[in-house]
């Protein structure tokens, strides 16, 4: 007999399937750095954009894989382009397709900026600062999101946002941040950032959520419940990347305001 604990556990054994194989090729990625993560984090933005279309125009496969590979190859390009010139490659794809899509164009228009901005965040900080400083953001979201969801479970409580994301709740909200803090914390100790990094990471934790809350509100509008089904227990690439488009977009934003050295890679 199924019990209300045993479903809100339910999914908990794919989940942890799949986010070890996610952690075994994101590390070899980050760890490896150069070409290697330049073009993971091509492919993984070009699966997102096909993912993207994929839920605005479904009917559409033809403009659905022309995104995908050329919001790859814009991603890939942008990184060995000097920054004036990979500004307008990395904004083309989103103008490129708001001319293709028939409809739901500024919701493409808008998440393909993410992901291309987002992406090529990503590679700056892997580059110019290292191994250290990308662990950093990906530790505080990836701690946003394990800790938030098991305090949400855990704990319960009054719902976040119940008409969008019907699981999210203000515990597990503000476990995401404690758990965020913590991780800047424990790189504060070795860095000359100091302790404002704790608050850097609690604003990035919250970044991270409201690209998960936008990815939701985009799906609840659309009418589906994920980007795709290629990894069993997260649906797809955009689902678990969501918060990192938002953290690693704010980080690109604020990274000017930052002293941060390479002193972690």
């Amino acid at each position: 007999m199924t019990t209300p604990s045993s479903e809100r556990w339910s999914d908990l054994t794919a989940r942890v399937g799949s986010a070890l194989a996610m952690i075994v090729v994101g590390l070899g990625g980050i760890y490896l750095g150069g070409p290697v993560f330049h073009v993971l984090v091509a492919l993984i933005c070009g699966v997102m954009a096909w993912e993207l279309v994929g839920m605005l125009n479904p009917s559409n496969r033809g403009a659905r894989m022309q995104m995908g590979l050329l919001v790859g190859a814009a991603s890939l390009a942008s990184i060995y382009l000097p920054v004036g010139f990979a500004l307008p490659v990395l904004l083309a794809p989103a103008l490129v397709g708001f001319g293709q899509l028939e409809k739901h164009r500024t919701i493409f228009m808008c998440f393909t900026v993410m992901i291309m901005l987002a992406g090529f965040g990503l590679t700056q900080v892997r580059d110019d600062f290292g191994f250290g400083w990308l662990m950093w953001l990906v530790l505080v979201v990836v701690i946003t999101d394990v800790v938030g969801y098991f305090a949400g479970r855990a704990i319960g409580g009054p719902k976040f946002w119940p008409k969008v994301s019907p699981k999210k709740t203000w515990s597990g909200t503000a476990a995401g941040w404690i758990g965020a803090a913590a991780v800047g914390f424990l790189f504060s100790i070795n860095t000359g950032v100091g302790l404002q990094l704790v608050g850097v990471s609690v604003a990035m934790s919250m970044a991270s959520q409201m690209g998960d809350i936008a990815e939701s509100g985009m799906k609840r509008r659309l009418g589906v419940k994920d980007s795709s089904n290629l990894i069993p227990g997260h649906g797809g690439l955009l689902d678990r990347f969501d918060g990192m488009l938002g953290a690693a977009l704010f980080l690109l934003i604020i990274g000017q305001f930052l002293t941060i050295t390479p002193s972690l890679s």
